[in-house]
């Protein structure tokens, strides 16, 4: 789960090279306005067949199904046929797919450049501006949620202008697992702040147990830790800003120096797994769910957590360092577009509407996942973990702070901010080189889309 959030959240090929494939796919149009002008409600005076494409297999394949069933139950005259690929086989054949008249109605697509925006400047997904305001999505979907959809008409500005998808009921966070066996050992209340957190981690290595699970062989494990941290210190609209292009928030401006700071100090402090720069992250993980350590920043649904665990761990969204709320990276665990060739939009907006409301929500807590966009949800019976996540998805929800997976903000900044967070635990770097490495990166992909 933790590397599919980054495939989902990742972009694959650069902007120039994604434009080219938009203009010269079949059925392209060269301005992304496509709309459906009227639209309504009223969807029962005939049968109607959609086409879905998504990628949910499994358990998640599951929800899906009784999602759908719940659907039917209310519009009967609606048949949705499920087209169900990888990830991949989805994400590689998605624009050739809606430029065919017989492709589908409604499909998952990707947040981000390479995906969201491609089909948005290319006319391939429509504006559903018009289903918003039927609907009342802004008033039911966080506004820092609704901005991970967003693309101007031409695909070039992403966080602004018209919405192109919307977000099924379900979340994916980043946050702190805590292990309350540790915590209790020790007489260690669950933290509740930043200071909190630091005054356990002091506490559990006088007692000589490890505060993080941790290990940093693969450049990319410290980023869950980075973001994480970040959310502390940036403003939901200054990392907003910079990760979606506005072009005039610096890098200094979103938390990272404060955060590449705060875990260089735990480092040396000692807090994290002994020899933590040759352990890998499976074993860091492994030793987490065993015990040896009483803290870990992941990925909601990363770790495979046993039915005895779920009693035992739990999970945290800080609150900012300066008290003023809560602030995490996440986004939906998926999000629905519809195609700009379907012949019944309006039966697909139902649907797509149908995928964010209370009962599909609850449908995914009985299926053990994080849910999105409500709060008098029913918690789960025996899986105190879960309900822990929920609480924190919920403060976000609340305080409207999502923010967008930092490393959307280019093709490589989570390679970047990788490497850097390596140098930076190896002492070769510090902070603010840290934070002037992403500037650059993130000046280069500013230039390519210029």
């Amino acid at each position: 789960m933790a590397k599919k959030r980054h495939v989902i959240g990742a972009i694959a090929v650069t902007l120039p090279i994604l434009l080219a494939l938009s203009a010269c796919a079949p059925g392209g149009s060269t301005a992304g306005t496509t709309t459906h002008s009227t639209v309504s409600k009223d969807i029962t005076s005939k049968p109607v067949t959609l086409n879905m494409l998504d990628f949910w297999q499994g358990g998640e394949s599951k929800w899906v199904d009784e999602a759908i069933a719940g659907f039917r139950k209310q519009h009967p005259n609606v048949t949705i046929k499920r087209t169900v690929q990888d990830w991949g086989q989805v994400m590689n054949t998605l624009n050739l797919r809606l430029a065919d008249a017989n492709g589908p109605d409604i499909a998952t697509v990707n947040n981000g450049w390479q995906s969201m925006g491609t089909l948005a400047q290319g006319g391939r997904i429509l504006n559903l501006d018009a289903y918003s305001d039927l609907y009342g999505w802004k008033k039911s979907i966080p506004a820092t949620m609704l901005r991970q959809l967003e693309f101007t008409s031409n695909g070039k500005e992403m966080g602004t202008g018209s919405l192109y998808a919307t977000p099924t009921a379900r979340s994916s966070l980043i946050g702190l697992y805590y292990n309350t066996t540790v915590l209790q050992s020790l007489h260690i209340a669950v933290p509740k702040t930043l200071g909190d957190l630091e005054k356990a981690c002091e506490k559990i290595k006088a007692a000589g147990k490890v505060p993080f699970a941790f290990g940093s062989v693969e450049k990319d494990s410290a980023t869950a830790m980075l973001f994480s941290v970040q959310d502390l210190y940036g403003s939901a609209k200054n990392i907003g800003d910079f990760v979606y292009s506005a072009g005039h928030i610096p890098m200094t401006k979103t938390g990272i120096t404060q955060a590449a700071t705060t875990i260089k100090k735990w480092a040396d402090n000692g807090w994290f797994t002994p020899n933590y720069q040759g352990v890998a992250y499976a074993d860091a993980l492994d030793k987490f769910m065993h015990g040896d350590g009483a803290f870990r920043f992941e990925y909601t649904g990363a770790i495979p957590f046993t039915d005895a665990q779920k009693q035992t761990y739990g999970y945290l969204q800080l609150p900012q360092v300066d008290g003023s709320g809560v602030v995490g990276t996440g986004s939906a665990s998926g999000v629905m577009s519809i195609s700009s060739k379907s012949k019944n939009p309006d039966v697909a907006a139902a649907f797509l509407n149908y995928l964010t409301n209370k009962q599909t929500a609850q449908l995914a807590v009985d299926h053990g996942y994080l849910p999105l966009l409500h709060s008098d949800l029913k918690k789960p019976a025996g899986n105190a973990e879960l309900a822990t996540e929920i609480t924190g998805q919920q403060s976000l929800d609340a305080n409207n702070g999502y923010v967008p997976y930092f490393d959307w903000s280019t093709p490589t900044m989570l390679d970047t901010m990788g490497t850097q967070m390596q140098l930076l635990l190896a002492g070769r770097a510090t902070p603010q080189q840290l934070t002037e490495a992403g500037q650059k990166d993130y000046d280069a992909f500013q230039a390519t889309r210029k």
